[in-house]
């Protein structure tokens, strides 16, 4: 019970509906040969929904692995399938793609592609220290792990405190002081979400399947703490 995400930025504001346009029916197909087998390996984009501020489908993107046996590698075609929604906030345009971090910047970049011809129109969202402590202090109680970075101790990168009392512990206040917070999870105010979230824009939500009510939670709660 877990739908792990990250969420980006359009550079360039488009509206919803030319989103929508852009990527109904798109369609690609490749022919790869391997020795004697020849693929038809396609990308698409399906299952395209338009909502009340939101874009939403399937991008799908066929590759070929190998595999060994006996002594012999064999191709076979796999899909990478992933779903994703483009959403407004503040008149600025966020997508969030349902994938683990580094297939979720893959896919950002194919539907950067697709929707603009070019390289570097969707980019990471960012969720700055201070808005990130504001997320903690919202349900402090309720926070169960916190990361920071940017500590002004030698050679330490990354601290992490755990467990269900650590905002009232001294530690939790030297480490405040010293560095920023880069990774929270807590349960979220007013939703029964156990959620993760980093600056770079990882959300996990933690006990959900539901991949539409994750957007609407991040559309909700995330969007309005990004850059």
């Amino acid at each position: 019970m877990v739908v792990t995400g990250k969420v980006f930025r359009l550079v360039e504001a488009l509206p919803l509906p030319e989103i929508a346009s852009r990527l109904k029916g798109y369609r690609v197909e490749k022919t790869a040969q391997e020795g004697e087998q020849s693929f038809t390996l396609i990308t698409e984009v399906t299952e395209l929904s338009v909502g009340e501020g939101i874009v939403s489908g399937v991008y799908a993107e066929d590759y070929l692995m190998h595999v060994f046996h006996r002594g012999r590698s064999y191709a076979v075609p796999r899909t990478l399938s992933a779903y994703f929604g483009f959403m407004e906030h503040d008149g600025r345009i966020f997508l969030a793609v349902l994938e683990k971090k580094l297939r979720a910047n893959r896919i950002a970049k194919r539907l950067g592609l697709i929707l603009f011809g070019r390289k570097g129109m969707i980019v990471e969202a960012r969720i700055p220290p201070e808005h990130l402590a504001e997320f903690h202090t919202r349900n402090p109680k309720e926070s169960k792990v916190i990361y920071f970075d940017n500590l002004d101790a030698p050679n330490i990168t990354k601290v992490a405190i755990y467990g269900p009392d650590l905002v009232e512990t001294e530690l939790f206040k030297h480490y405040m002081s010293r560095g920023d917070l880069w990774y929270v999870v807590a349960k979220a105010e007013k939703y029964d979400y156990v959620v993760g979230v980093t600056r770079d824009g990882c959300v996990v939500i933690f006990n959900t399947r539901d991949k539409n009510s994750y957007l609407e939670y991040v559309r909700r709660e995330i969007l309005p703490m990004a850059l």
